[in-house]
C-alpha cells in the first residue's frame, strides 16, 4: 500500500500589504540541509537532476502559494521599475488562480516593484530554495509520499507515477491552495498547476553547483541583458507527473527567459533581514 500524506500544515507567515486591500502572504523557512537531486533509483529520474549533493539552505521566506493573478494586478499598478508589466496577463483567467503568460524578465520586475514598493529585497528563489522548499524535509519523489493523485495536485491525471492511478485532467490552472493540503513547511501547489521560474541560469547537471543555496550565474550582467535559458520548476496542469517531482528540472526549447506562456508562473523569496522587524 503506498502511502500519502495529507496532513495540513501551520507556518510562521508575515502578511505584506501589497495596496488596495491586496496582501502577500510569506512563509518562513529556516535554515537547513537537505540532499539535492534524484537517487539513481527514483523513477523518472534523469541526468540533469544529478549529481545528488548536500546543500545548505540560508533561513529565507518564500510565497506561500504562487503569485496569483489579483496579486500581479496589484503590483502592476505599482510605479514602474525597469519594466512595464500587463495587468492582465494570463490566459486562464480568476482572481486567485495564478498568474501566467509572464516570462522570467516580467517576474524579475514584480519583484523590483514590490521591492522598491515595501523596501524589502524581494526576488525569485534560487533553484535550490525551491527544491529545499518543496521537499519539506522529505526525500520521496513527491512531498505527499511515492507517489502523487489528482485530488491532490494539478497536472495530467491521465498518465501515472509509481503505484498511482489515473485521475483527472483538468486541462487549465485551478485557484492556489484548492486542494487544502500544504507540505511540512506549510507551502502549497508545491507540484503541478504551473512551473515556476527560478532565479539561476540553466545548467544541465549539478557538476560545480554552489552548495551554500545562492543562485548559479554564468556571469553577473544585467538581468535584463541576460540571454541564457531560464530554469523551471515543480510541473504544471498539463505535465505528466514525472515531471512534478520535487527533483525535476526544466527549461523550454522554444525560447528563453523571454517565453510566455499559459504553463508558466512563479513565486517570490526575500530574505529575514528585515522581514522580522
Amino acid at each position: 500500500m503506498v502511502k500519502i500524506l495529507t496532513k495540513r500544515q501551520t507556518a510562521q507567515c508575515f502578511i505584506e500589504d501589497l495596496g488596495n486591500g491586496m496582501t502577500l502572504e510569506m512563509v518562513l523557512l529556516r535554515r537547513g540541509s537537505f540532499i539535492m537531486g534524484a537517487p539513481e533509483t527514483e523513477e523518472g529520474r534523469s541526468d540533469r537532476e544529478r549529481p545528488q549533493h548536500e546543500v545548505t539552505i540560508p533561513t529565507f521566506f518564500l510565497s506561500k502559494y504562487p503569485i496569483t493573478q489579483a496579486q500581479w494586478r496589484a503590483v502592476a499598478a505599482l510605479p514602474q521599475v525597469n519594466r512595464e508589466l500587463n495587468p492582465d496577463s494570463s490566459y486562464f483567467k480568476g482572481d486567485n488562480r495564478p498568474v501566467e503568460y509572464v516570462s522570467w524578465y516580467d517576474a524579475v520586475g514584480f519583484c523590483q516593484r514590490l521591492t522598491s514598493h515595501t523596501k524589502r529585497q524581494y526576488r525569485l528563489p534560487s533553484e535550490a530554495e525551491w527544491e529545499y522548499a518543496c521537499r519539506a524535509g522529505t526525500t520521496t519523489p513527491f512531498h505527499f509520499g511515492e507517489t502523487i493523485t489528482s485530488e491532490l495536485a494539478n497536472y495530467n491525471g491521465n498518465y501515472t507515477y509509481g503505484a498511482g492511478i489515473k485521475g483527472t485532467y483538468r486541462e487549465q490552472t485551478t485557484e492556489v491552495g484548492s486542494f487544502g493540503v500544504a507540505n511540512a513547511f506549510g507551502l502549497y501547489d508545491m507540484h503541478g498547476n504551473v512551473w515556476e521560474w527560478c532565479l539561476d541560469d540553466w545548467h544541465d547537471n549539478y557538476e560545480g553547483a554552489p552548495t551554500d543555496g545562492s543562485p548559479w550565474f554564468d556571469d553577473n550582467d544585467n538581468f535584463y541583458k541576460k540571454q541564457r535559458r531560464g530554469l523551471l520548476r515543480g510541473g504544471s496542469w498539463l505535465s505528466r507527473p514525472k515531471y512534478c517531482r520535487s527533483a525535476s528540472r526544466y527549461y523550454n526549447d522554444r525560447a528563453e527567459r523571454g517565453i510566455i506562456d499559459d504553463l508558466i508562473g512563479f513565486r517570490v523569496a526575500c530574505g529575514v533581514e528585515r522581514s522580522l522587524q
